[in-house]
Order: C-alpha cells, then sequence, then structure tokens
C-alpha cells in the first residue's frame, strides 16, 4: 500500500506547479474525488490542522493523507514522492550554477532576481490582504518591518531576532486577538465552527479557480464511498497514539535545542545546516514564501551564499512543481557549510521538512481538544502577522537592493508583479525573467 502512495505522489509532484493552495486542490481531485482514501469532511478537517500549524501546509497534508492510508511507511512515502522532483530539480540547477559561469548565466540570474522582487511583493500583498485586520494587526506588522529595517541599517540583527519577533506576534496575539478570534469551538448556536467545513470549502474553490481544466470531470468517485471517518486524533487508520505523538514533540524540541549546541562547537558543520533550517522549518507560518527571510538570515547573512546566489534559487524554485521548501536542497547543494553537494542537499531538505512532520504528528492526537482553544487560534494569527512584517523587511532589503540594481531590472519586476497580479502562473513570470535577463546579457543593457 505504501508503493501506491509513492507512485501517486510522485506523479503529483511532477505535476503540482501553483504553490500550497493550488496542492490543495491537486490532492482534493486525487484523494477525496478520484481515489476517495478519505472523505471531504475528513480532508477539509486535516487542511484546517496543516494551515493552522508552522511548517510546510501542502507538504503536512500530504504527509497526513499518506500516514491515513498506510501508516508510518505511507507519510514517509508521501513526502518522499511528492518532494522527489522539485528537490532534484533544485539540486541540478545548483551544479549547474557552478559549472556554467558565463555572462549570459549571470544575466539570467539577474532576471531571475529582478522576478523575485515582484514574487515576493505580491506575496507580502496577499498575506497583508489576508491577515492583517484591524488596527493592532497593522501596528505589529509595520512595528516588525521598522524595526528590522532600521537594525539592519544600523548592523545589528543576527539569526535569532527573527524567531524572537515570530513569538512576540504570538503573544501580541494571543493577548490582543483572543476575544476577536474564534478558535473552533461552538458557536452561538451550539453548531460546531471548527473551520472543518469552512476549510473543505477553501480547497474545493481552490481546485476550481487552479485547475480549470478540471472543471469537467464527473463528481462520482471510480472507487467506493469510504466509511464515515472519526475526529482527526480519534481511532481512525492511521491514528496516532497518545505515547508517539508526546515522542515527537520532544524529539522536536530536542533538535531545535541540541542543534545550536553543535552548530558551536563544530562551527560550518552539519550542525549548523540542520540548526538553520530545522529553526526555518519549525518558524514558518503564512505559507511558504514566509520562510525566505529565515533562510537568508541563515545562509546569506552566515557567508554560506552569496545574494545573488540566493535570489536566483527562490526565483527558480517558484518554476518548478511541488513543495517551495524544496529550495532547502539548492541551498544545501552550494552552501559553504556542511558537505555540500548531494550530501548537503539531502540534509537541508530533512532539516527543513522534519520540524513540520513531528509537529503535525506531535498535535493530531490533541488536535480536536486544542482547535476549540481561542487562544491557541489568536497565537497563531498573531505570529502570522508578525511574519507579514518580517517578509515587508526583506522585500526592500536585501530583495528589492539586490533585484534592482537597472532601470531593465525595475521594470521586468514590475511587469512580473503586474502579471502575478492578474493570475499569471509564477512558473511563466520566472521564465520571463530568465529570458529578459538573457537578452540583456546579449545587448550588454546597463
Amino acid at each position: 500500500m505504501a508503493g501506491e502512495v509513492f507512485s501517486t505522489f510522485l506523479r503529483l509532484g511532477l505535476v503540482s506547479f501553483g504553490g500550497p493552495t493550488a496542492h490543495i486542490g491537486y490532492f482534493h481531485t486525487e484523494f477525496v474525488e478520484r481515489r476517495a482514501w478519505l472523505s471531504a469532511e475528513a480532508f477539509g478537517e486535516l487542511v484546517a490542522l496543516c494551515q493552522t500549524l508552522p511548517g510546510p501546509a501542502s507538504s503536512q497534508l500530504g504527509f497526513a493523507i499518506g500516514l491515513r492510508r498506510a501508516g508510518a511507511l505511507g507519510a514517509m512515502a508521501a513526502f518522499v514522492g511528492f518532494t522527489l522532483p522539485s528537490a532534484a530539480l533544485m539540486v541540478a540547477f545548483a551544479y549547474g550554477a557552478q559549472v556554467l559561469e558565463s555572462p549570459i548565466l549571470n544575466g539570467v540570474v539577474a532576471g531571475l532576481m529582478a522576478v523575485a522582487v515582484a514574487v515576493v511583493a505580491h506575496a507580502v500583498v496577499g498575506m497583508a490582504r489576508a491577515l492583517l485586520a484591524g488596527w493592532i494587526a497593522w501596528l505589529l506588522a509595520a512595528g516588525v518591518a521598522i524595526v528590522l529595517l532600521g537594525g539592519s541599517a544600523l548592523g545589528w540583527g543576527g539569526t535569532l531576532i527573527q524567531p524572537a519577533f515570530i513569538a512576540l506576534g504570538a503573544v501580541v496575539g494571543w493577548v490582543g486577538f483572543g476575544r476577536g478570534v474564534s478558535g473552533g469551538g461552538a458557536g452561538s448556536d451550539g453548531t460546531d465552527t471548527s473551520g472543518t467545513s469552512d476549510a473543505a470549502a477553501r480547497s474545493e474553490q481552490s481546485e476550481q479557480s487552479e485547475r480549470p481544466e478540471q472543471s469537467g470531470r464527473p463528481e462520482q468517485s471510480e472507487h467506493p464511498a469510504p466509511r464515515a471517518v472519526q475526529p482527526v486524533g480519534g481511532r481512525a487508520r492511521g491514528a496516532v497514539p497518545v505515547g508517539a505523538g508526546v515522542a515527537c514533540l520532544v524529539t522536536l524540541l530536542v533538535v531545535l535545542v541540541a542543534a545550536p549546541a553543535f552548530r558551536a562547537a563544530e562551527g560550518s558543520g552539519v550542525g549548523a545546516l540542520v540548526d538553520v533550517f530545522s529553526r526555518a522549518g519549525a518558524l514558518v507560518f503564512g505559507g511558504g514564501h514566509a520562510v525566505l527571510p529565515l533562510l537568508e538570515a541563515g545562509t546569506v547573512q552566515s557567508g554560506w551564499l552569496s545574494p545573488g546566489e540566493f535570489l536566483a534559487g527562490y526565483s527558480l524554485a517558484q518554476a518548478v512543481p511541488g513543495p517551495m521548501f524544496s529550495l532547502a536542497a539548492y541551498l544545501g547543494a552550494l552552501a559553504d557549510a556542511g558537505p555540500g553537494g548531494m550530501a548537503g542537499a539531502i540534509i537541508a531538505v530533512l532539516a527543513i521538512f522534519a520540524p513540520g512532520f513531528l509537529l503535525l504528528v506531535g498535535v493530531l492526537p490533541f488536535w480536536d481538544a486544542l482547535r476549540q482553544r481561542s487562544s491557541f487560534a489568536a497565537a497563531v494569527k498573531g505570529a502570522g502577522v508578525a511574519v507579514v512584517g518580517i517578509l515587508a523587511a526583506a522585500l526592500v532589503h536585501p530583495i528589492a537592493t539586490g533585484g534592482l540594481t537597472s532601470v531593465w531590472a525595475a521594470l521586468l519586476a514590475a511587469l512580473g508583479f503586474g502579471m502575478l497580479w492578474v493570475k499569471a502562473p509564477p512558473w511563466l513570470v520566472v521564465l520571463l525573467g530568465a529570458a529578459v535577463g538573457t537578452v540583456a546579457a546579449v545587448a550588454g543593457w546597463e
């Protein structure tokens, strides 16, 4: 059964363009409508859980589906199958960047850096529209961005400053949003308002908007309908015992505490890679783009990569299918830390994904009780608001300062943002950036 999970997710990993929201649509079509591995209600419950926790939401969703289908082996099969295509492509890009140094390649990198400005700006706008409701949220996000930019100008910062602001955002959310955020308890009429149906509706809406070519598919499943499922944390197939959940949470805590100690002891070795990428994976609220400033702080500011190498990889990650966290494969292969190459890529990928999976499995046994606490939802919202400020600061510096180095680059960034605004696929914007960069190199544009 794990083999079936692997082959199915491998195929999805080859074709799932469009980012986490589109991935949810692909998963709904494949696992609810086509294969009937789980009901729409169970799918919506898993979506709600994965969107609440930090980490790569679509990969966590795939991991959870694999877990329900074939246990622990199914979960690992889902992760490997869905991640392998994009990670392999990103490693290939890393090797290409090392062996194909030329003026034309430099032009391609400049074009990719310019469209990276457009991609991040579009992400900031989208996250702000979704998360910044009310003056407290706007004040928190603006304050975080201003302090980070001011600190950068004054030369202070460090890899822990962004996690500190995320923690601050969670505290502010718990205090400031606690009265106004529903955590999924009973509504005034006594009905369940946990977000299950909303999440399912979001996934179905995402599928229709992101994959119009599927709209003509018959709604009937080609497999028998599944039996009614129990709650996510219940005793359904793939359910996680409380002891296993606690063990995963303890393991996550040990990794996050021990990795910095190993890094301090050995310098820029494997411990340093695990420290940077595991911390980034554990602190991502608000989607894949939110990992950008955390990875930039850990790799570029540590001197492992140049800003150009980092932004080129980030842009290329928009053009490949599968999870955006596959950027870690590129960074691990190029980083001037750890073993580098294929081994560095594997370590970085495992380190960035592991926290989200450990947290997911750790929370599953307790989710039905946890989601009813309004304070939990408020803290998560506050952390997401802080991430908007962090990403906005990163947009100004180093992304815009590194990507907008010429008139043509600024015009390209503006064009790329406009294309994304009208729903052009990100991979098309990336291809445009590479093409314009090539022309700029050949024509000698300054």
